[in-house]
């Protein structure tokens, strides 16, 4: 006797094939949980099923060019892209955590089309009145949440490369202010500057006290 076996689809995917033909669905992702200095950047995609963008996949996997130049075709074909953000003093005040889930609220909020679904990469959701699911790991599963990591990881890493202009001394065009050891070397030579992340415990250790 042969065994059938039941191929259950996951939450998200049940969600997703709920909604009829036509539905909006945003992919969010964010970027900037790591580094030391700057903003979390979050976005939000709504892509258009009628035009298909070949090759997305997760940010980290994709060469810096491939990035810039499906970020430009996210923004050309796409129904709908956003960004939100909190500063590095939003950081401080709420920790890390709940600051890439505001950011993400602040994207999903941008959007000109209100969403009928978001999937958000991760596995917590922002408290928002939209319908969501969290997929672990969706930015190499979900099309929209791999759209969304693009642009979001292309849109901070520009402008971190036009805060190096203004604070040369620390790198930010190379290490987009993770903790790298040129990073931490120049903090350890002139402490932190403005968008430095004050309750991060390098950034601490070069202020010489507890923050």
């Amino acid at each position: 006797m042969v065994e059938k076996r039941v191929v259950v689809s996951e939450p998200w995917e049940q969600a997703r094939a709920a909604l009829a033909e036509g539905a909006r669905v945003a992919g969010v992702d964010e970027v900037g949980r790591g580094p030391l200095a700057g903003d979390v950047v979050a976005a939000a995609v709504i892509l258009d099923p009628r035009q298909p963008i070949p090759g997305l996949d997760d940010s980290k996997k994709l060469s810096a060019r491939r990035r810039e130049v499906l970020a430009e075709q996210v923004q050309d074909l796409a129904l709908a892209v956003a960004i939100g953000r909190a500063s590095p003093q939003e950081i401080d005040e709420h920790n890390i955590l709940q600051a890439s889930l505001i950011a993400m609220v602040r994207a999903v909020e941008a959007l000109s089309i209100s969403p009928d679904l978001a999937l958000v990469d991760g596995r917590q959701l922002p408290q928002w009145r939209y319908r969501a699911e969290a997929v672990v790991r969706g930015d190499a599963r979900v099309a929209e949440i791999a759209a969304a990591s693009i642009v979001a990881k292309v849109t901070r890493d520009r402008e971190m490369d036009e805060v190096h202009a203004r604070w040369p001394v620390y790198g930010f065009d190379r290490h987009r202010g993770y903790p790298t050891a040129a990073h931490l070397a120049a903090l350890a030579s002139h402490g932190p500057c403005e968008i430095h992340r004050r309750s991060f415990a390098p950034v601490r250790d070069a202020l010489g006290h507890k923050y």
